[in-house]
């Protein structure tokens, strides 16, 4: 389901901190993805992807900040929380946010390969979706990011 509402300062705000987040996983030559989690205007979790450096395909920045928000509230259901997310969450990722219950998540730039509306995947029925939000800058972070790797390689 996606929602389709006007960007407000708030939704840039908390975008600007999840591309700090994606920031630091470029700095570590990891996919700039990066997350955090936000119950009423307050962040809680903060995360990016660690697949690399963790030598796991499930470390993506959205299973971090899932982990992170769950610790932090001492539950696993995110009912009352929104996800700010730089990607559109994969199949993997979209499915573990089925199952926090997040109330809400907000992505910036669309992936139309992988990313979970592709990959015929859900969210949970209450879980509202803003997507575009400062999508310009996450994309670029991520051209900038696999042509260096091309470049590199």
């Amino acid at each position: 389901m996606f929602v389709l509402m006007d960007l407000v300062l708030d939704d840039r705000y908390f975008m600007q901190r999840a591309l700090q987040e994606a920031e630091a996983a470029y700095e570590k030559d990891e996919v700039p993805v990066g997350a955090v989690v936000v119950v009423r205007d307050r962040i809680i979790a903060r995360a990016h992807n660690l697949t690399e450096q963790l030598r796991d395909v499930t470390a993506h920045a959205e299973m971090q900040a899932i982990t992170a928000a769950s610790n932090y509230l001492g539950g696993k259901y995110l009912t009352d929380c929104t996800l700010y997310v730089t990607l559109e969450p994969c199949q993997m990722c979209a499915g573990a946010l089925y199952w926090s219950q997040l109330s809400r998540i907000v992505y910036a730039a669309s992936d139309p390969q992988r990313g979970f509306s592709a990959m015929g995947g859900r969210l949970h029925p209450k879980t509202a979706l803003t997507a575009g939000v400062m999508e310009a800058e996450a994309s670029e972070m991520l051209k900038r990011f696999f042509i260096r790797k091309r470049n590199l390689n």
